[in-house]
């Protein structure tokens, strides 16, 4: 290339060629192999070479419409801008050949013409929530067998205290070292969709509880607080974490009843019926600032900050770190920040879709995440969101501005489903797929601003962020078969049937080492979590009297023991210590808990 540049720097070129036109009279063959080395390239092209091209055509296009042929049917009605098939390749291309399941989170490179060679993972990574979203858009186009791969795949990287790294190279070998607890429920929640949707691929489901009870134990034994949320950003407590969290514990519960293991099923329903009833607790704001500014009486935060010390009066209190926002702008008070994600708490279950609390968040999330775009309305993951383009359109490189994202409008037309206006879901349908250009793929943001031609943005357009983000694509499909069957598709029954129908409240409050609440709510018993055994010496006067209760192994990677506090009128305190029966030893420090 000197005839052009007389150097090359911070480029991504890895090999150039020239073929000589008048040599061969105009028509040439070019064949490309890769390979780890050049013997493995080099097989590749003679292999291909030796192959005529109409046969490798005919085999090509036959395996597509062959696997085509096999899917659902979900276009009742002829649509302008169909992705559906466009969607199913999408899903399937981004499958491992090598290792079968592995469905990376998209072939493109966020800013990738950004970037050198030094940026080794980019999406080409196995982030275990996207693959789970990438399996459930398979389960409801009808791939059985193919989100079957998916499970075997999560099956087979488990670690082996139950969870799955935030994200992994192909073979299984953790790339960062973040913990996100909903990436530990989501294949719980796959099991279950698959046995729902699939019984014949599912099989025996003792085939599949020593992967659920490792994950269930590790849910219990860690959460509900997260390292890290969804977004890879912050820890603490997050409204869509817990959801995930709280319907895996169901599931896990139902496998463990019909497997004959009653003590390990109530245990889990119990830390579910704990959780669920503590999220208004937790991730609830009243009486703020924003909420008298949009006219609520509250709603969802994005996240609370995790427990600390010997806990606090609320989560609510504390504050939040933006990420990707440049330093001494990034804290920011929890109750300041909102987000969509508190939609999943309706999308999987826990609540009404007409709970008044939720339709306040929705007001709180449109007046401050809303944009109108073009094709119709567009959200952003958060207020304060430093992912995406800066403002003159250059782009991002660990700071910027958050960009709205396609499959969040499908996320909220799950909601809108669920609160039976599936009109507005079907024009959320169409905004994503709006959102692409020609060639049919749906990017991870769009670009909100005015255009700048020179950079390539165009208003509701692709920014340069990941493109396709195969997630998005998921959220399509699972949209198309939500409106196809009149609700919402990968919707837990469990979760629906113990909290919307039922109606199950909580019977124990839980505290912990990692959480020591200093207050409890009357009427509720204190269940006293630790992860080894002890014996829990507590009273209820002041140690003028004192009892002693040995705790009870949950079959769940957890000992516990229940204090009759319920009986407990407002303002009374219990007051505990443990004697730890390995170490043979007494704790030596009083912990007290304050009936509210």
């Amino acid at each position: 290339m000197t005839w052009e540049y007389d150097r090359a720097e911070n480029g991504n070129i890895a090999l150039t060629g020239e073929i000589d036109l008048a040599a061969c009279n105009g028509e040439f063959i070019l064949a490309l192999g890769f390979g780890e080395m050049w013997a493995e390239a080099g097989q590749q092209v003679i292999s291909s070479l030796l192959t005529s091209y109409q046969t490798t055509r005919r085999d090509y296009v036959s395996h597509w419409r062959n696997w085509q042929q096999t899917l659902k049917k979900l276009d009742a009605q002829p649509r302008e801008k169909d992705l559906y098939r466009a969607s199913m390749a999408v899903l399937r291309s981004h499958e491992s050949k090598d290792f079968l399941g592995g469905i990376i989170a998209s072939l493109s490179i966020p800013w990738g013409f950004n970037k050198g060679d030094e940026d080794l993972g980019g999406y080409h990574l196995i982030w275990p929530r996207d693959l789970v979203e990438s399996a459930g858009g398979l389960l409801a186009a009808g791939a059985h067998d193919d989100a079957l791969r998916v499970l075997h795949y999560l099956e087979a990287t488990q670690e082996a205290d139950g969870h799955w790294p935030q994200n992994m190279w192909l073979d299984g070998r953790p790339y960062w070292n973040g913990l996100q607890m909903d990436e530990t429920a989501f294949p719980v929640l796959l099991v279950d969709l698959l046995r729902r949707e699939s019984p014949r691929c599912f099989g025996n489901e003792r085939r599949w509880w020593p992967m659920v009870r490792k994950a269930a134990a590790f849910i219990v034994v860690n959460g509900p607080v997260t390292q890290q949320d969804r977004w890879e950003e912050d820890g603490g407590y997050s409204t869509f974490t817990m959801a995930a969290e709280i319907s895996a514990l169901l599931i896990a519960a139902d496998m463990a009843e019909s497997l004959g293991e009653s003590k390990a099923a109530d245990f889990l329903r119990d830390m579910a019926d704990t959780w669920n009833f503590n999220i208004e607790r937790r991730t609830y704001a009243v009486n703020t600032d924003l909420a008298r500014l949009v006219g609520v009486e509250g709603y969802y935060v994005r996240i609370a900050p995790p427990p600390s010390g010997d806990g606090f009066a609320s989560p609510l209190q504390g504050f939040v770190p933006i990420r990707n926002r440049a330093p001494g702008t990034s804290d920011c008070a929890a109750v300041e920040i909102v987000s969509p994600d508190a939609l999943a708490l309706v999308r999987f279950g826990l609540r009404a879709a007409d709970d008044p609390r939720m339709v306040n968040t929705i007001k709180v999330i449109d007046e401050l995440l809303r944009v109108k775009l073009p094709q119709g309305p567009a959200w952003h993951r958060y207020n304060g969101d430093g992912y995406g383009e800066h403002a003159d359109g250059s782009p991002f490189d660990g700071s910027g501005t958050g960009r709205p994202w396609p499959l969040l409008a499908g996320e909220r037309a799950h909601y809108e489903l669920a609160a039976g206006r599936a009109d507005v879901a079907e024009a959320l349908l169409a905004v994503m797929e709006n959102s692409t250009d020609a060639n049919r793929l749906i990017p991870e943001q769009v670009w909100d601003a005015n255009d700048i031609p020179e950079r390539e943005l165009f208003l509701g357009k692709a920014s340069g962020s990941a493109c396709p983000l195969v997630w998005a694509h998921s959220e399509y499909i699972k949209l198309r078969r939500s409106l196809i069957d009149g609700k919402i598709f990968d919707q837990p029954s469990q979760t629906v049937q113990r909290y919307l129908v039922k109606k199950v409240s909580a019977t124990y409050f839980n505290w912990r080492f990692n959480n020591k609440p200093r207050s409890m709510p009357c009427g509720k018993k204190l269940r006293v979590l630790m992860v080894e055994p002890a014996v829990v010496h507590w009273s209820f006067d002041g140690w003028q009297t004192s009892q002693d209760s040995d705790s009870i192994d949950s079959a769940c990677g957890l000992h516990h023991v229940d204090l009759p506090t319920d009986t407990l009128t407002t303002g009374r305190q219990i007051v505990f210590t443990f004697y730890w029966k390995n170490g043979a030893c007494w704790e030596e420090r009083d912990h007290r808990v304050t009936v509210e």
